[in-house]
């Protein structure tokens, strides 16, 4: 606990900090223009050509929004570990490990941007205007289902931020890759899976639970015909990657031997 205590310190430090300079709603504004404008491709793909099948706008959106929500709040308190080969190679990471708190939570708390707030309200509108569209009046189980998915994603991004990190410490650098599960992964959702290549398709469900914390949750709650259960698949999936992505973390602090500039 005394922890989480000092984690909330530090990113209410941040926050504070970066309030004093005046030009923050305009860092703001910028992440909120990027973030209003990235679905306009499949808005206009669908308004150009119709509905692909049963999938309209809304069930991208839907996906979309799902996903871009859970990575925005990933993203905002988790953002450290985004930078954790700038740690490492600062020699900042050697002085956490003096410290008698979490690894982890002091990784995560090295860094906090006010303006990644747009991706969460972002992602949290087009989430309520595609149910509204879709017509769905949530019930008890549905709610409960749409929370589980959301923490299963976030999750899912953490661990994705956890492996970029543990691979910082055998190459000292930041590796783009990363990107095609965090960016990426929410463009990927602008397109039916049905309509996916089987093998992209089962990379996303099996190694990187992507459509587990986004299509099915969604087509539970929609009705678009997979198993109710199988929206439920979520939080375990997202749970089982972060466990995955944490222990090869670990792994790397167990054999890092200091460096520097």
């Amino acid at each position: 606990m005394n922890g989480v205590r000092l984690y909330f310190r530090y990113i209410r430090l941040h926050f504070l900090s970066q309030l004093q300079y005046t030009l923050w709603p305009m860092a703001l504004l910028a992440t909120a223009l990027f973030v209003a404008t990235d679905p306009l491709d499949a808005l206009l793909m669908f308004d150009r050509f119709g509905a692909i099948g049963e999938w309209t706008a809304s069930r991208i959106l839907l996906m979309y929004g799902m996903a871009l929500f859970a990575f925005g709040l990933a993203e905002l308190f988790a953002r450290g570990l985004d930078f954790f080969p700038q740690l490492v190679r600062g020699g900042e990471f050697d002085r956490m490990l003096l410290r008698p708190r979490s690894l982890l939570l002091q990784s995560m708390a090295t860094r906090f941007h006010l303006n990644r707030l747009a991706r969460v309200i972002g992602g949290l509108a087009l989430l309520i205007v595609s149910l509204r569209a879709q017509g769905v009046a949530l019930g008890v189980m549905d709610l409960a289902m749409l929370a589980l998915a959301i923490l299963g994603g976030i999750l899912f991004y953490v661990g994705a931020f956890l492996l970029a990190a543990g691979v910082a410490f055998f190459t000292i650098a930041s590796v783009e890759w990363v990107n095609v599960l965090t960016n990426g992964s929410y463009q990927a959702l602008k397109v039916p899976p049905q309509y996916l290549p089987p093998w992209l398709r089962g990379a996303i469900t099996f190694v990187f639970p992507i459509l587990a914390y986004a299509y099915y949750p969604a087509s539970a709650i929609c009705g678009w015909g997979e198993p109710y259960a199988l929206g439920f698949a979520a939080l375990p999936a997202g749970a089982a990657f972060f466990a995955l992505c944490y222990a090869f973390w670990r792994f790397g602090v167990r054999h890092y031997k200091s460096t520097g500039s």
